[in-house]
Formats: C-alpha cells, sequence, structure tokens
C-alpha cells in the first residue's frame, strides 16, 4: 500500500509538538502492521467528512484519511477532535 499526504497535512503535522509527532510516527507503523488495532480505534466518518476515515494518534489528536483506491492511501489532515470536527 502506498501511502500519500496531502499539502495540508504536512503543513499541520509540521506545526504539532515534537511529542506528538513521535506519537504519530508510532501509530502510523502501527497502523500499517494492524490497521483494526484497537489502540486506533479506526472508524469512518460521517456527515460533510463521509467517505474519509479516522484513527486516533492519542486521546485528543486524530488523523483523517481516505482510500483513493485500493493501493493508495491519502492521508488528509491531523490535528486534535476540535480543530478537526
Amino acid at each position: 500500500m502506498e501511502i500519500i499526504t496531502s499539502p495540508t497535512f504536512n503543513k499541520q503535522y509540521k506545526k504539532l509538538p515534537e511529542k506528538i509527532q513521535e506519537q504519530f510516527d508510532q501509530r502510523i507503523l502501527l497502523w500499517l502492521r494492524e490497521p483494526r488495532h484497537y489502540l486506533l480505534r479506526v472508524h469512518r466518518l460521517k456527515g460533510s467528512l463521509g467517505g474519509y476515515w479516522s484513527f486516533n494518534v492519542n486521546s485528543d489528536v486524530r488523523v483523517i484519511y481516505y482510500y483513493e483506491d485500493d493501493e493508495v492511501v491519502v492521508l488528509a489532515l491531523i490535528g486534535t477532535h476540535s480543530q478537526l470536527y
């Protein structure tokens, strides 16, 4: 599977504290190994974000992503729950 990051995701990631970036780095590896791991709390989004999925980096920070096709995932957004929703 190929992972692409959106320009918005890249900007948001760079603004995160280093500790959160490190947590993301660990969670993305977990997500790649076991996409439905309970710690990630993966779920499909509804409403204006219908078609997107989310996983937890920690108790407040989320990654929002979508499947471009069967082989490509786009990481679209990263931020706190209140920033994204």
